[in-house]
């Protein structure tokens, strides 16, 4: 998923805390951080409620929160 920080959040550990406060396994894939916005690229593994009930707690602190769209292009 793509998670994008507004400005008053950057410096916050959002995702250390996401897999302390859930049952949650968490990869960053991909982050450009800067001092006015965060975009990050977060792989989430767990139970699927607990993916649910991280994602409407991320959105609750402010959090936006958008699925990752994948193309698959095979040969």
């Amino acid at each position: 998923m793509w998670l994008t920080y507004p400005t008053q959040k950057i410096k916050r550990p959002i995702i250390w805390e996401l897999g302390h406060k859930f049952k949650l396994i968490t990869d960053i894939r991909q982050a450009s951080v800067n001092d006015e916005l965060g975009i990050v690229c977060l792989e989430l593994d767990g139970p699927r409620s607990e993916i649910n009930a991280g994602i409407a707690w991320l959105e609750k602190k402010g959090i936006n929160v958008e699925p990752v769209e994948i193309n698959v292009i095979e040969s």
